[in-house]
Order: C-alpha cells, then sequence, then structure tokens
C-alpha cells in the first residue's frame, strides 16, 4: 500500500498538459506513492494524455470519471477515493510540475517534525508576481527555524498571517496528513473563487504542527486557470466577486471573536463589493444591462453591498460637481 496518494483535477482544453505534470510525478525522488487523476468533463480527453505513458505508470493511476462540479467538486472525489491506509495527500493542479524533491521533502518534514499539513514555496514566470516564497516571511513575520537544509519553518501565527497575506500558499505545493484529508473537503459549490482559500484555512484551524518550506515544491504551468481566466469584463467577474465574498463571509464566522483577523476579512469583503459594484459600473457605461438578478442575490445576503452603492455613487457625483 502506497503511503501517499497524489490527488490531480483535469480539466483542460490542450494537449500534453496533464502529461508534462504526471511526468514530474513519476520523476519525484519519492516513490512510494500512488495517483489519482479525476477527470472533471474534462474538453480535452485523458485517454489521450495518458495513452503516451509507459505501462508501469499508467498501472499506478486512478482515473475517476464524473460530471463536471469544478475544481473543489474534483479534488473532494479524489479525496474520497484515498485508500485506507494512506498516510499522506498531495495535490498537484494538472497545468502545474513538481520538482523532483517536493514530495522527498514533504514526507521527511512532516515525519521528522510531526506535521500534518505542509507547504513548499513555488516558482513562476514574471506573471506569478504575487507569490513569494517562504524564507521571506523571516523579514516581516514571526518565524521559527526547524531545520536549515532545505530551510522549514513553523510560524506561531500562522492563521493571523495567511489572512493577510495568502501569496505563500499554493494548492500545488501542500500534502495533508490522514487526520486532514479524512475530515476536511472543500466547498464545492464556491466554483470561481477562494475554495482553496476555505481548505486552507480549515486545514490550519485543524493541525496539530503546521510547517513550511522554503525550497520551491512546484513551477506554475500556463493551462487552463479557472480564477485568473475570469478578467475584469468578463460576464463572469460578479459572480466570481460573490463567491469571494460568500467564502470570506464563512471564514469570518470561522474566526468569530478574534478581532484582528476578522478585521483582515472585513476589509477583504470590503474589496470584493467594490470590485463588483466598479465592474457593473462599467457595463452601465457602455449601455449595457448591469446584472441584477445576482446583484439582487448578494444584496439579499449582504445588505452593506446596497450600502457601498450609494456611497459609490456619491462619491462620482462629487467628483463631477
Amino acid at each position: 500500500m502506497a503511503k501517499l496518494t497524489v490527488i490531480i483535477p483535469f480539466y483542460q482544453k490542450e494537449p500534453g498538459i496533464l502529461r508534462r505534470a504526471l511526468s514530474s510525478v513519476f520523476a519525484q525522488t519519492f516513490s512510494d506513492f500512488d495517483v489519482i487523476v479525476v477527470d472533471d468533463q474534462s474538453p480535452f480527453p485523458i485517454d489521450e494524455e495518458l495513452a503516451c505513458l509507459p505501462k508501469d505508470e499508467v498501472e499506478r493511476i486512478t482515473v475517476i470519471r464524473q460530471l463536471n462540479a469544478g475544481p473543489g467538486g474534483a479534488r473532494n472525489t479524489g479525496l474520497d477515493a484515498v485508500k485506507p491506509d494512506t498516510e499522506f495527500v498531495a495535490f498537484l493542479d494538472s497545468d502545474d510540475v513538481w520538482t523532483a524533491d517536493h514530495l522527498a521533502n514533504a514526507y521527511l518534514g512532516m515525519t521528522r517534525f510531526n506535521a500534518d499539513c505542509y507547504w513548499a514555496s513555488i516558482s513562476g514566470g514574471e506573471a506569478f508576481y504575487y507569490h513569494f516564497g517562504v524564507a521571506e516571511l523571516e523579514s516581516t513575520e514571526q518565524v521559527v527555524r526547524l531545520q536549515n537544509s532545505p530551510l522549514i519553518v513553523e510560524l506561531p501565527e500562522m492563521s493571523s498571517v495567511m489572512l493577510r497575506n495568502w501569496s505563500f500558499l499554493h494548492l500545488s505545493c501542500m500534502v495533508l496528513g490522514r487526520r486532514l484529508f479524512r475530515s476536511i473537503r472543500f466547498e464545492a459549490e464556491l466554483r470561481l473563487a477562494a475554495e482553496d482559500v476555505l481548505f486552507f484555512c480549515d486545514c490550519v484551524l485543524a493541525a496539530d504542527r503546521v510547517i513550511l518550506c522554503d525550497a520551491a515544491g512546484a513551477e506554475r504551468g500556463e493551462g487552463l486557470n479557472i480564477f485568473h481566466g475570469v478578467d475584469n469584463d468578463s460576464p463572469q467577474f460578479l459572480e466570481q466577486q460573490f463567491n469571494t465574498w460568500v467564502a470570506l463571509d464563512r471564514l469570518e464566522h470561522r474566526f468569530d471573536g478574534r478581532g484582528q483577523e476578522v478585521a483582515s476579512i472585513r476589509s477583504y469583503k470590503q474589496t470584493a463589493r467594490r470590485q463588483a459594484l466598479w465592474s457593473q459600473a462599467r457595463l452601465v457605461k457602455r449601455r449595457k444591462l448591469p446584472q441584477v438578478d445576482l446583484l439582487a442575490q448578494w444584496i439579499w445576503r449582504d445588505p452593506r453591498l446596497l450600502g457601498s452603492a450609494v456611497a459609490l455613487a456619491a462619491a462620482k457625483l462629487s467628483r463631477q460637481a
């Protein structure tokens, strides 16, 4: 029985992307793993991606096919299919690739320090400017060094730090112990945004110990990205911001009574409101109808959106006066 299971949700439109990810999996220096690929009704067929793989690699892959459930739903399907004796689960987005020692660093670090939640750093091109390595946390946060090569640290105030800036966390660099992957799931209805943020939060709050590794565990790929594929003028942008607000609202309840964390979350919620309203204002400026049904749904859940709209309109009128 494999010690570790790799879960890859698959939804891509171009050939070669999954094959590249799987090549990085089978190139790992740690080899005691099996693989679950969840075909989330991918437009590009998975069979073509697997056809060129060696037989011994294909035999280690379980393919689960399902109707499209979004990235969170696909990962939940994978989590539900992990074998009972598995010790660890690692996630990999199908358009990312792992560095050769990612699983080895995770397994050795988690077993040495008795951790049940792990992140490595991630690298990427210029378009990936918003992510940064774990070592950079030492310049701004209270950090405890556990190991120097590769650098492994923990943050005594992990939840507060991640709420201020999520940019050192990425799903393709995340590994979980059995207690967490048996009990925690993604909120699959948040298909366009923030399902990973909620999952990160739930894992950190439930973990006995979280460790962070500065060594790059993954390199960001250039395949289909649900979140970054929605620009400000897309019809899906309002839904994405609503997803973000819903996730933040749930986060606020998780941190009830913790003033500093709640203040950070409320600031993010206000940002989501402003971005949503600006997108609708741009529609009106182009003489298009705003998305009234979704706005009404949001206002019903969050009456403050109406107040933000009034404040935005007042500010615009004052500038014109």
